[in-house]
């Protein structure tokens, strides 16, 4: 029998990290008084109602093609990907009224953002340079909570710094760094999940109620205005970090967007698809190339300068997840609902070899930045592998068995690449951190900050 207050459900369904050094030792703090939280509650509560009331307006005047916006010099290039790097910069263009900015100083004049005081002063507080981000989207009955946590290898540290609180479920995090209101570089979290309007919040600032701004709009009959964006729920994110003002949205409406934020609007849609949309990664490289999965069982490569220019291959029933190799960047890797994982090399019509991996769906795939041939997969089946994939058929190295249930994501720290980062479906340990060196668990989060000894990597690492 459960105890009072034990959550009935805890699950974590999205984590991403964060390298280190691009967020500030002492964010920003926002304080608002009893009056301004409850103006806010009020202002919340008339649009969700006025939100419902539309939510049953037509989309056919509302089709993302029908917005008004410059035509591209080149009408196969909305993007001009093809000059990307002979460009010098551009200035940021307000979102307007579609990536709507929180606006404080409606609020109150005395809205404050505190940089400074006591609660600075104190050490868990202070983000320091050799510190990680972890973001974790995080579910406990009936809350979901967007959590930040601090993660120090070398001091063996791991706790929350600051959360969020998210209206809705979360599927899907990417961090980047472009801030449309700010020509300097940002430390901004993507949030994709059950609603199809995007959030992108600003991890430097604490106690914040709004996110930075908003890609999409619903449609609404009383306020007369029209979809833009997706219509269902935004199951993965990626980021361009070679044309860093893109960013591409799959959804369960089977289309992918790829999102102008400097304008706050969708300037491409792909939409031939079969199925939901739930896995994207931009090239590491290349700004034009994106690899998308399917739940059509197809994964696919686009040249976004000529949307109908791709090719797909195939691995059914359902793509789950896939990534690109950046050691070798002709390739890449897919996983499906069935445990399988395949190598692809885009130069071939056929992957190169295909492995059973999982009994159950491989829910997470990573292939290594700094640790060339490393291949991570985890699974439903509650366990995670390592792979060797440096000859022409893989070698499995290691396998062990997690705490966290079926594990739903995993992210591989950027700076210290043997720490793997696991969420799962158990409510009594719903993300661990492994030592890949040793298999063993060395951080997990059981509700309460936990924090424990760091394994010796010297094994692998030498």
């Amino acid at each position: 029998m459960e105890e009072e207050g034990t959550p009935t459900v805890s699950l974590v369904s999205c984590v991403h990290f964060v390298k280190r050094g691009v967020a500030k030792a002492v964010p920003e703090k926002i304080e608002l008084t009893e009056k301004e939280l409850e103006k806010i509650i009020k202002q919340t509560a008339t649009e969700l109602r006025l939100t419902e009331d539309g939510d049953d307006q037509s989309d056919d005047e509302a089709e993302n093609a029908e917005q008004v916006r410059d035509p591209p010099a080149d009408p196969n290039d909305e993007f001009n990907f093809e000059n990307y790097d002979q460009e010098e910069g551009s200035d940021p263009v307000g979102i307007g009224t579609i990536a709507t900015l929180p606006n404080l100083g409606d609020l109150s004049e005395n809205v404050q953002i505190r940089t400074e005081g006591p609660d600075s002063d104190e050490e868990d507080d202070i983000i320091k340079p050799d510190d990680n981000l972890l973001l974790v989207g995080h579910v406990e009955t009936d809350a979901s909570v967007l959590e930040v946590y601090i993660f120090n290898k070398e001091e063996g540290s791991f706790y929350v710094h600051h959360d969020i609180i998210l209206p809705w479920f979360p599927l899907c995090i990417e961090w980047l760094s472009h801030d449309p209101s700010d020509p300097q570089p940002g430390n901004l979290c993507a949030l994709g999940g059950m609603d199809p309007v995007i959030q992108v919040w600003d991890l430097d600032i604490e106690n914040c109620l709004e996110p930075a701004f908003k890609l999409g709009k619903k449609p609404n009959k009383k306020k007369k205005t029209k979809r833009i964006g997706h219509k269902e729920a935004v199951l993965d994110l990626s980021w361009n970090r070679n044309f860093t003002h893109v960013l591409a949205s799959g959804s369960a409406d089977n289309t992918v967007l790829l999102w102008d934020l400097d304008k706050g609007s969708p300037h491409t849609k792909l939409d031939y698809f079969e199925d939901k949309v739930q896995s994207l990664c931009f090239h590491p490289l290349e700004a034009q190339t994106l690899l998308s999965g399917s739940c059509d069982g197809r994964a696919r490569v686009t040249d976004c300068r000529a949307t109908d220019a791709h090719r797909a291959w195939s691995l059914g029933p359902e793509i789950e997840r896939v990534v690109w190799d950046t050691h070798n960047p002709f390739c890449f890797a897919m996983s499906n609902n069935e445990g399988k994982v395949a190598y692809v090399d885009c130069r071939q019509d056929e992957p190169l070899w295909t492995i059973d991996a999982h009994q159950k769906e491989v829910t997470g795939l990573i292939i290594s930045d700094n640790v060339p041939g490393l291949l991570i997969t985890v699974g439903s089946d509650e366990k995670f592998k390592t792979w060797d994939i440096t000859s022409s058929s893989p070698l499995q190295i290691s396998e062990r068995s997690v705490r966290v249930g079926q594990v739903l994501c995993a992210s591989q720290c950027p700076d210290a690449p043997f720490s793997l980062a696991v969420g799962g479906d158990n409510k009594e340990c719903f993300i661990e951190i492994v030592d890949l060196t040793t298999n063993e668990e060395v951080m997990n989060r059981f509700g309460s900050r936990t924090q424990a000894p760091v394994a010796n990597n010297d094994a692998m690492e030498s």
